[in-house]
């Protein structure tokens, strides 16, 4: 199995930045794509950024401009890099990967983003 474990979220005022960070252990000898997705209170959860292995990216429309995913493969890790941070991306973010070894997709268990106006 695939454990993602979550970290760099917490409280920023509007215009701040934060970055998160995920990283994967237990069977990572094939993971694929990797992504951050968000679910604010009372929404669904939505589609943030996206990384290939390769490092083709794509991101929302609502944070294009301002946030930046990446990914290190020798450590099995990826990023999101949140800069002009608004109080609408508050949220409950989330990680995750594909494994080619199990055919599925794992989740993180969330961090916690929240900006103050």
């Amino acid at each position: 199995q695939v454990q993602l474990v979550e970290s760099g979220g917490g409280l920023v005022q509007a215009g701040g930045s934060l970055r998160l960070t995920c990283a994967a252990s237990g069977s990572i000898s094939r993971l694929g794509g990797m992504g951050w997705y968000r679910q604010a209170p009372g929404k669904q959860r939505e589609f943030v950024a996206s990384i290939t292995i390769g490092g083709s990216t794509n991101n929302a429309n609502s944070v294009k401009g301002r946030f930046t995913i990446s990914r290190d493969n020798a450590k099995n890790t990826v990023y999101l890099q949140m800069n002009s941070l608004k109080p609408e991306d508050t949220a409950v973010y989330y990680c995750n990967v594909y494994s080619g070894t199990y055919s599925r997709t794992y989740w993180g268990q969330g961090t916690q983003v929240t900006v103050s106006s």
